[in-house]
């Protein structure tokens, strides 16, 4: 990914300075069709491996999701800290007329993630909590139950943002709307109406790193305890109205008057799914509904803020905090990468049912790119999104 992206933001920055274009986070907002490379990167998709020698296939992006079964895609390319363009291709839903556009609602899955991360980043900078004490000291509604594995080493906040706390369970199927929602408790117990196993540690915490979905439930209810507020609330008034996400919401189910504009999500035969979407009461880890923009604007704020551009939420010293790998490739939150300066990155994947998503962002220069699917298999279609 970063090689590819490199090469696109190289032209686009020439064509932007040659047309005569401000510097970094002046540049104007430009429509979609109006812009000279939205054409290309329609018809320049192509796979991840080329055979030396061989022909580069350039495909068309509707052909594209015709092949892969998504009704409807949005991008949106961040260029010289601004979303130079976003637009949106095929339908909300299959069968339907209503275009996919800039505005649309899709579920974010495991992009949650990386959002919720900001806002309890915030909490920790304000002494509300603590990065590496046991997150048992500020549980009020549940503790994590010890055992033979927390003996020595706890659950910590950075662990759990990291996932190296030792948690089980790693995803969530979520529920019917008709179905009855257990409670953020009722999840972490594994109790009636939840449809998981109990959140558990089975790992000694610190020894490894194991994606846990569960880890960030634990997430959600501490930031509850702490603030006293529904998590859903807390977001809203710490990440999501600074940031300008007016769009997104944590909320679940989805309210009455956001659902006209939310993309139904399909299965891996481009099958519309029965219900649209499901309910989703694992916020943390997997609730949010955004848009291409709005996510566009996460990404550029913590590009910002690590280069002390703007700081909304946190501090720059917490963001690079953010930015540093606790393991391997994971920092806290966001999966890391480059092994030079300029091609540092963040970025980070969602998959619920019938969605796919996926971010990408340079930390120091400015670009980034954003792409939701309503599809099950919108994975090959993001990659090669990616490569054009």
């Amino acid at each position: 990914m970063i090689f590819t992206l490199k090469y696109y933001f190289l032209f686009v920055t020439a064509t932007l300075l040659i047309s005569g274009n401000p510097a970094y986070g002046q540049a104007e907002e430009s429509t979609a069709d109006s812009h000279p490379l939205t054409r290309a990167v329609e018809n320049g998709l192509r796979p991840a491996l080329i055979i030396k020698g061989g022909s580069i296939p350039k495909w068309n992006i509707h052909d594209r999701m015709a092949h892969f079964h998504v009704p409807g895609v949005c991008i949106a390319v961040i260029n010289l800290g601004k979303i130079e363009w976003a637009k949106g291709y095929g339908v909300k839903e299959i069968g339907g007329n209503t275009p996919v556009t800039p505005e649309t609602l899709f579920q974010a899955g495991s992009i949650s993630k990386p959002v919720t991360t900001l806002g309890t980043l915030q909490l920790v900078e304000k002494g509300a909590l603590d990065l590496d004490a046991p997150v048992n000291d500020r549980l009020k509604s549940w503790n994590v139950p010890e055992n033979e594995f927390t003996a020595k080493e706890k659950v910590t906040l950075r662990r759990l943002l990291s996932h190296t706390a030792g948690l089980s369970v790693s995803g969530f199927p979520g529920y019917a709307d008709s179905d009855p929602i257990p409670t953020p408790v009722q999840i972490l117990n594994g109790e009636k109406p939840a449809n998981t196993a109990p959140v558990r540690v089975d790992l000694i915490p610190g020894s490894e790193w194991r994606y846990s979905g569960g880890g960030f439930v634990v997430i959600q209810v501490l930031v509850a305890d702490v603030t006293e507020k529904p998590f859903q609330d807390f977001m809203k008034e710490t990440v999501l109205t600074p940031l300008g996400m007016t769009h997104s919401t944590f909320q679940q189910p989805l309210p009455q008057n956001l659902t006209p504009f939310a993309a139904c999500g399909h299965d891996s035969n481009g099958k519309a799914n029965t219900p649209r979407w499901r309910v989703r009461p694992e916020l943390a880890p997997g609730g949010m509904w955004t848009t291409a923009q709005d996510l566009g604007r996460f990404v550029m704020e913590l590009q910002k803020s690590a280069n002390g551009a703007s700081n909304k939420v946190i501090s720059q010293a917490m963001t690079q905090t953010m930015m540093k790998k606790v393991h391997s490739f994971y920092g806290l939150g966001l999966v890391l990468d480059g092994s030079t300066n300029e091609d540092r990155s963040f970025s980070h994947s969602g998959g619920n049912e019938g969605y796919t998503c996926d971010f990408f962002g340079y930390i120091h220069r400015g670009q980034g790119l954003v792409v939701l699917t309503n599809s099950t298999t919108g994975g090959g279609l993001v990659e090669e999104i990616q490569h054009s």
